[in-house]
């Protein structure tokens, strides 16, 4: 079956050269990388059609959920990984696209259905690259580009808080409610996605049937992954910390404003029960028949509420 079954690149990773290759089918006594394009009609039938692939590995190559895991099937490890999609339009908040590769002792495939930033980055080290003889090379390769890309985001993510952080402390443009959410959420997404990679070479790590010549580069990569969850969820601390007092200085600030608007209401409370006195339709109010009544009743309403100040003070509610 020749050809190029939705090959987007592949190499030809002999001892010391590294050459570029349109034919998946060749035969080749080198390590050989293919990375595939899942929307392909084709890719589908060679994939299926693979005698070096297990078929939970072809399974799971082709499935169409998108959640991280791994398996080890016949010395072959598959895994579905997360990763940053390609982002033509270079915004700050690309969306997570889905990377399926399957690793054999003579192949690394790997497959998307949406363009991937890190295959790019990937073809461009190994057209840089001497070769490559191990699969446990292609393996460090790929999980070491991907992890590379969520650590400059969170290395982002950190500087944006900090930023926050130091408007917040200085009184100069703070963060508002909703810009904190907005951080919040960008660094859920990347925290999850490190969350399901860790949890897949965790998997890998209790496999008993994971080859014995991976097991050390698959212990370095969960650590390496282990470390950058700890960056990670430090910055995730300092999100929740910053949010609870841009909380907190809310909350003072609603309350200010409620006991400001108590204190008015209760200075005005005796005036305005003067003037609905004055306001009824009844005799005997005083000085209904003198030229300056209203007058008098409006020295007597600011007076109530002068008198209710003092009170107030002598009391120390208007102190704050």
């Amino acid at each position: 079956m020749a050809g190029t079954p939705g090959l987007i690149w592949g190499f030809d990773l002999g001892p010391g050269r590294a050459c570029a290759t349109l034919d998946c089918d060749a035969e080749s006594d080198s390590f050989r990388w293919f990375h595939l394009s899942l929307a392909h009609r084709r890719t589908q039938t060679w994939i299926e059609g693979h005698e070096e692939l297990p078929d939970d590995v072809k399974d799971m190559m082709l499935a169409q959920d998108s959640h991280q895991r791994a398996m080890v099937d016949d010395g072959v490890i598959a895994c579905v990984i997360h990763d940053f999609e390609r982002d033509f339009e270079q915004s700050e908040d690309p969306p997570v696209g889905v990377l399926r590769f399957a690793l054999t002792p003579t192949m690394m495939i790997t497959a998307r259905l949406h363009p991937i930033r890190s295959a790019d980055l990937i073809r461009a080290k190994l057209a840089r690259s001497r070769g490559m003889e191990d699969p446990a090379e292609a393996l460090d390769l790929l999980i070491g580009t991907i992890t590379e890309g969520i650590a400059t985001r969170v290395r982002e993510q950190a500087v944006v808080v900090q930023n926050a952080e130091d408007a917040f402390l200085e009184g100069r443009d703070p963060p508002t409610a909703r810009g904190m959410i907005e951080i919040r959420r960008r660094h859920a997404r990347v925290h999850r996605m490190l969350d399901g990679l860790r949890a897949v070479f965790r998997r890998l790590e209790g496999d008993e049937d994971v080859p014995e010549n991976m097991v050390a580069t698959i212990e370095k990569v969960s650590q390496r992954i282990q470390a950058l969850g700890a960056d990670s969820l430090g910055v995730h601390r300092q999100i929740r910390q910053l949010r609870d007092e841009v909380d907190i200085r809310n909350d003072q600030r609603t309350n200010q404003n409620l006991y400001v608007l108590s204190i008015m209401t209760t200075l005005m409370l005796p005036a305005t029960f003067v003037t609905g006195l004055f306001g009824m339709n009844t005799g005997g109010f005083p000085w209904v028949d003198s030229p300056h009544g209203t007058l008098w009743a409006t020295l007597l309403a600011f007076g109530t509420a002068g008198i209710a100040y003092l009170v107030l003070r002598r009391m120390g509610l208007t102190r704050r």
